[in-house]
């Protein structure tokens, strides 16, 4: 049973013409970018805690905290 999906599976990718080949590997490239993309952001991250001991996040979130506090603020006077 497994040998004949098997069998099918193989038919079916090279009976398809070559866009099956070209989807996965655009597929392949932006996983591959996505990876290089990580790698940047954590390099970048781990800057960013070594010179201020908070991680990207926390300074994403307390600055938008920050806004919705001030924007709160000014909207109740």
């Amino acid at each position: 049973m497994i040998r004949k999906i098997l069998m099918l599976c193989v038919i079916l990718l090279t009976c398809t013409s070559c866009s099956e080949f070209a989807l996965l590997a655009s597929v392949s490239s932006v996983a591959a970018s996505q990876n290089a993309y990580s790698k940047a952001y954590g390099a970048l991250d781990f800057g960013v805690v070594i010179k201020t001991k908070k991680d990207i996040k926390t300074h994403t979130y307390e600055r938008i905290k920050e806004a919705i506090d001030r924007s709160h603020g000014t909207s109740r006077d």
